[in-house]
């Protein structure tokens, strides 16, 4: 638990000089705590810290977490893996807020469950097959699409550059999501993680998704 609060205090010193340098309100940046592959217990001692925005990948992985963790008075939790369409009534059961939005297909399928939902649409920047995501030729049909979703709020765009070592290299891809943003009018931008948040806060972030700065490097599963 003390190295826990130690880290979260040192992500939390390094959000506020990336947005004191950048003359921004560090309180407009949140702080999402990726949490796959850690259990409950580790939700449950950061939501002790204060944190209250929970980001998982698996929809699969989150159902055995949910019983424990999904009555966590003010806690959030954000799906940030790619989301197969036929797992979307789970996920709008589970989460409150899908950042992975991709396709018109999907935000139908989210729509129907019948929940509201906070969304994001991922887009992909990256000539990566392995990346997910909605090209930006496709972002305006995409909008006016979930905009057309009663149970459905849009909120901004997330994005996954390529991996590297050198936060720099990311700064391109950050720097376009900004840009997209802006061209639709969607100011919430979920960008950055433990390496590089800093440039992603320099470039607009809104969202850092935070987990080994916190927890530690994950266990290979």
């Amino acid at each position: 638990m003390q190295e826990l609060e130690n880290r979260l205090s040192e992500v939390r010193k390094r959000i506020e000089r990336a947005a004191e340098r950048m003359r921004r309100d560090p309180a407009g940046i949140t702080l999402l705590a990726v949490t796959k592959v850690f259990p409950a217990e580790v939700i449950q001692a950061a939501y002790d810290l204060g944190l209250r925005e929970f980001g998982e990948n698996y929809v699969q992985e989150f159902e055995g977490k949910a019983p424990v963790v999904g009555s966590l008075s003010g806690a959030r939790f954000h799906l940030i893996g790619h989301l197969q369409s036929n797992k979307s009534n789970r996920a709008a059961e589970l989460f409150q807020v899908i950042q992975t939005v991709d396709s018109p297909k999907l935000a139908r399928r989210l729509d129907a469950a019948g929940r509201p939902l906070d969304v994001m649409i991922e887009v992909k920047l990256s000539d990566e097959d392995a990346k997910s995501g909605a090209g930006p030729a496709d972002l305006p049909n995409l909008i006016s699409e979930i905009r057309g979703c009663p149970n459905l709020r849009l909120l901004g765009f997330m994005t996954m550059p390529p991996w590297s070592d050198d936060p720099e290299a990311a700064r391109p891809y950050f720097r376009r999501l900004h840009e997209l943003s802006e061209e639709h009018c969607l100011p919430q931008l979920s960008m950055g993680m433990s390496h590089d948040l800093e440039t992603a806060i320099e470039e607009g972030s809104t969202c850092v998704r935070v987990g080994t700065a916190l927890f530690g490097q994950r266990k290979k599963q």
